[in-house]
């Protein structure tokens, strides 16, 4: 009866009747914090094992590179690579990273973006895609190769599409491509520019002239139009009448892709400032600061297009429809996981190609409805 009126829980510990240790007489021993001078790696090499040795050339490299000695910096990554175990993926990745950044910094491109892209065929996550794609981008943007820079920023896009930065950079990279240059090009003065990848050298020389020149046009042309060129016979106002037909044709054409380009990077410039209105509500300070910024130097951009008010705002619905704050919110804080490189490939688009049938197709297709109802009603004036 005695036992049923205990409380639940209210019973006494065994540990309450027991005798506590006996206290310490004796103080505590001084523990000694380890302090690292600066550049410590550089004295303590020898003594240590093989990780830290490995490690501690890693920091040397690292170093050397922060300090722009980059040959040195690439053969410390070198010689680490070399000891490094099939095993260190980390450390590995982060060598040939190392690699790549001092060949890239040394002028050696090719040989930096042949280790780019065997990172990024060994890529398993889309944060080690990531790093790669910037790495390519850096070093693309470092040879003024606007193609591949385009086309390393659309990968970037495909990956993130909400991150205002990346569609910030593809819009002045269209902007690189400049106007093409307008076919004023059978003069003694002009030079023309070929790239031959087996020696690696810019070889300029002086365009053809007279018939010569046609038939340079020509081979620039489609099939269709070739053969009207290589008729030409030796009169010499058939052939100024044909070159000034062909310089008419290459400039209303280049005009197009040019006009076309525009269209794209504007539409991108829209892409950029619809993400940073939406983040400006979250920010304070100077990250508002450079987003209001950022902002105003974006529509200072976009008056150079001299598109219309309202093509402007068409082209913002086009490129604000799966702007969701919810779907922004679940792509930002999206787990990073081990995917494996063939589903990490088709997280990515293949051309790009691809990413403007995705991106810019719509609004393509809108120009060139407008453009067709244009001319009908020319024609129907006429």
């Amino acid at each position: 009866m005695e036992s049923e009126c205990w409380l639940l829980g209210g019973e006494f510990e065994d540990s309450v009747f027991v005798e506590g240790r006996e206290r310490r007489t004796a103080a505590p021993a001084f523990y000694c914090v380890k302090r690292c001078e600066p550049q410590w790696f550089d004295e303590e090499a020898e003594g240590s094992d093989d990780v830290e040795a490995l490690t501690l050339q890693k920091f040397k490299g690292d170093l050397a590179y922060r300090r722009r000695e980059y040959q040195k910096a690439l053969q410390e990554y070198t010689n680490l690579s070399e000891k490094l175990s099939s095993t260190s993926f980390a450390m590995k990745r982060d060598v040939q990273e190392g690699q790549a950044r001092c060949l890239m910094q040394l002028g050696r491109y090719m040989e930096a973006l042949e280790i780019a892209g065997n990172l990024e065929n060994k890529a398993t996550n889309p944060d080690h895609l990531t790093t790669v794609l910037y790495l390519q981008l850096a070093i693309c943007s470092s040879l003024q190769n606007w193609e591949k820079t385009i086309f390393c920023l659309q990968k970037l896009i495909s990956l993130h599409p909400f991150n205002p930065w990346v569609w910030g950079k593809l819009a002045e990279a269209y902007l690189n491509l400049g106007p093409p240059a307008l076919s004023a090009a059978c003069t003694p003065s002009q030079k023309w520019n070929s790239f031959t990848s087996s020696d690696k050298m810019i070889k300029s020389s002086t365009p053809p002239s007279g018939k010569d020149c046609l038939l340079y046009f020509a081979n620039t042309l489609p099939e269709s139009s070739r053969s009207s060129v290589e008729s030409v016979g030796s009169n010499r106002q058939h052939n100024e009448e044909a070159l000034k037909n062909i310089q008419n044709c290459l400039s209303e054409e280049r005009e197009a892709v040019w006009t076309g380009t525009q269209m794209k990077a504007c539409a991108s410039f829209i892409r950029t400032r619809l993400l940073l209105e939406l983040t400006q509500p979250q920010q304070t300070s100077f990250a508002l600061e450079r987003n209001l910024r950022t902002q105003q130097e974006i529509d200072d951009k976009m008056k150079r297009f001299c598109f219309k008010e309202e093509t402007l705002l068409w082209i913002s619905e086009v490129m604000g429809e799966d702007i969701v704050p919810e779907k922004i919110r679940d792509e930002v804080h999206t787990e990073v996981k081990c995917v494996g490189a063939a589903a990490l490939t088709a997280l990515v688009i293949a051309s790009s190609k691809e990413f403007e049938d995705k991106w810019f197709r719509k609004i393509k297709d809108h120009f060139c409805s407008a453009e067709n109802q244009f001319h009908e009603e020319i024609e129907i004036l006429a």
